[in-house]
C-alpha cells in the first residue's frame, strides 16, 4: 500500500493558558466512613499525605494539622453522609470547605487508592478546577433536620419493621404461599 504524504492543516486555536495555581494553601481530603485522607501541598510537613480517623478527637487533630501546615482551603467528595461532621467541623474553624461531586472527580483512570485520590483533589483545588456544591446556610440545615425528624420517628418505632410479621405475613406464610401449601382459601 503506498502511503500519500498529505499536509494537515491545522486551524489556528487558541492559545492555551498554562494552569494557574489558585488555591496555593489547600488541602484535599478523601472521606470514608472509617477514616479519612487528607493531602496537604508538598513540603508543608514530613508527611504530605496522613490518615485520620473519623472519631471526633481525630476530626479535630486533622483539623489542627491543616492549621498547622497553613492550608486555608479544603476540597473534599461528597460521599454518602459521612463528610457532615469534617465538613461542619472545618467551616466552623474558618477554612473554606468545597464540597465536590464525587463523579466530577473519578473520571479519571488510575488512581485506585485513598492516598491517590486526596492527592488528586488537592492537585485539582489547587488550580481552580473545582466547584463546591451548593448547601445551604447554617438555619435552613437546622430547620430541613427538624423536619424530618418526625419522618424519621415513624420508620423507627418497633412495631413498624415488623408489621408484615404482625398480620402473620412470614416469609412462607405470604397468602400464596398458604393456598400452595393447603392453608388457604
Amino acid at each position: 500500500m503506498v502511503q500519500r504524504k498529505q499536509k494537515i492543516s491545522l486551524k489556528p486555536g487558541k492559545s492555551r493558558e498554562p494552569l494557574t495555581i489558585t488555591h496555593p494553601h489547600a488541602a484535599g481530603v478523601d472521606i470514608s466512613n472509617s477514616s479519612h485522607y487528607v493531602s496537604v501541598p508538598p513540603g508543608r510537613d514530613d508527611e504530605s499525605v496522613r490518615e485520620f480517623s473519623s472519631f471526633t478527637v481525630d476530626l479535630n487533630a486533622l483539623a489542627d494539622w491543616l492549621d498547622a501546615c497553613g492550608v486555608d482551603t479544603v476540597a473534599m467528595e461528597s460521599t454518602g453522609v459521612y463528610w457532615i461532621p469534617l465538613f461542619e467541623l472545618l467551616e466552623s474553624r474558618g477554612f473554606k470547605v468545597f464540597l465536590v461531586n464525587a463523579r466530577h472527580v473519578k473520571n479519571v483512570s488510575g488512581r485506585k487508592s485513598d492516598v491517590l485520590d486526596c492527592q488528586w483533589l488537592q492537585q485539582l483545588i489547587t488550580y481552580g478546577l473545582l466547584r463546591g456544591a451548593f448547601r445551604p446556610g447554617e438555619a435552613v440545615c437546622v430547620l430541613r433536620s427538624l423536619s424530618m425528624a418526625p419522618a424519621r420517628d415513624t420508620f423507627e418505632k418497633p412495631g413498624h419493621a415488623c408489621a408484615a410479621h404482625a398480620k402473620g405475613n412470614h416469609a412462607n406464610e405470604h397468602p400464596a404461599h398458604q393456598r400452595h401449601l393447603g392453608r388457604g382459601r
